[in-house]
């Protein structure tokens, strides 16, 4: 099947093009050209790659962790309302044959696919924490660094497992990161109390980064830089950032883009109520209330957020004072190259999936395909 989309404009990888068109065959895309002169008709203002969430446990009323019907299919739709064109469903902390559960669901939609988004693998955001910056992880279900444990959940997975999040100053952590690496598995550190000197001897381990950066773990301190300092500094480290105005101050979200510009990937890190109204809900098996868009656990901590990446995308031009092109980077060719899919995914270039989105003037979307087929919003 053969299309031709047309824009005012279209951003690759080089910046923003002007009156071009996309040739799409087959769900790939083969050629981005000018548009002939003399055709007025645009199929959008700005045509951009679609968005990667590679940090998200729920949405539309579904958990991730949930073993019903059709939840993977639900998140997956309500995903692609918001612009997301592939996605990492992530577990939580919880008994171990839960997370095992999970994984296999993830895997078993990973490999047959199915509507909305595509899920590209699974995201392990715990057992492996500390109790010191543990979120809403319940900290009794946290276990020990195992290389045979941490085989079996890949094994599990059928090898779909992308990403693990890990505390740095556990025990062994830095031969499980090294392990994982071998096994194709990026590393991410989160839900920890470790010191700057501990990140850096992660990073040096293989690890890639920081989970959710600023939370859930050591903050910047002139004597003491901690984990953000060091994912900061650090150029080997991608950061995630929640860009929700809850998570992070406007003021930390410029710093970031300061000293990381290039190495920031947009989260959500949504749970389930994400794009619901305000109530009770769970994480984590605990219950959690969302008020005008926060979620808090009963001791008034963050637990998760309700953020859609297009919101996300908006906040950081909004807020951060960057361009529009760096926010959509942000939150497409940057996950992309974490996950080491940019060769498919993430930016719009011939031989690239046709995964796109069109957004008006003010970023809001219009319209999503995902492989070249338009899907109703």
């Amino acid at each position: 099947m053969s299309q031709l989309l047309r824009a005012r404009r279209v951003l690759t990888e080089q910046g923003w093009l002007d009156d071009h068109q996309l040739r799409i065959n087959d769900g790939v895309i083969t050629m981005i050209e000018p548009i002939p002169t003399g055709i007025a008709v645009r199929d959008a203002e700005l045509l951009c790659p679609a968005y990667i969430d590679i940090h998200v446990h729920g949405g539309a009323g579904v958990d991730v962790m949930d073993d019903a019907p059709d939840v993977l299919d639900t998140l997956a739709k309500h995903k692609a309302r918001e612009g997301v064109g592939a996605f990492l469903p992530t577990t939580v902390t919880a008994p171990l044959e839960a997370i095992h559960g999970a994984l296999r669901r993830i895997a078993r939609r990973t490999l047959s696919g199915g509507p909305g988004a595509q899920v590209l693998g699974s995201y392990l955001e715990g057992p492996y924490f500390t109790p010191l910056n543990k979120g809403a992880h319940p900290p009794g279900l946290f276990r020990e660094l195992d290389i045979a444990e941490l085989n079996a959940l890949s094994d599990v997975s059928q090898n779909t497992l992308r990403v693990v999040a890990l505390a740095p100053e556990k025990p062994g952590a830095q031969q499980a990161i090294q392990h994982l690496k071998q096994r194709g598995i990026r590393v991410m550190l989160g839900h920890s109390g470790a010191t700057y000197a501990q990140t850096i001897a992660a990073f040096d381990a293989g690890a890639d980064g920081l989970v959710h950066c600023y939370n859930g773990m050591t903050g910047l301190h002139h004597r003491e830089p901690g984990m953000v300092g060091a994912g900061l500094t650090d150029t080997r480290a991608w950061l995630e950032l929640i860009a929700d105005g809850h998570h992070v101050h406007q003021g930390a979200m410029r710093l970031c883009c300061c000293c990381a510009k290039d190495r920031i990937v947009l989260i959500t890190d949504a749970m389930q109520a994400a794009g619901m109204p305000d109530g009770r809900y769970t994480l984590c098996g605990e219950e959690v209330s969302m008020q005008n868009g926060a979620v808090r656990t009963a001791t008034g901590g963050l637990a998760g957020s309700t953020l859609s990446l297009d919101a996300a995308v908006r906040n950081m031009v909004e807020h951060a004072e960057i361009t529009a092109e760096d926010a959509i980077h942000m939150a497409s060719l940057h996950p992309a190259r974490l996950l080491g899919i940019a060769n498919q995914l993430g930016s719009l270039a011939p031989g690239k999936r046709a995964n796109l989105i069109a957004l008006d003037g003010g970023l809001h979307l219009q319209q999503i395909w995902i492989q070249g087929q338009a899907l109703p919003l």
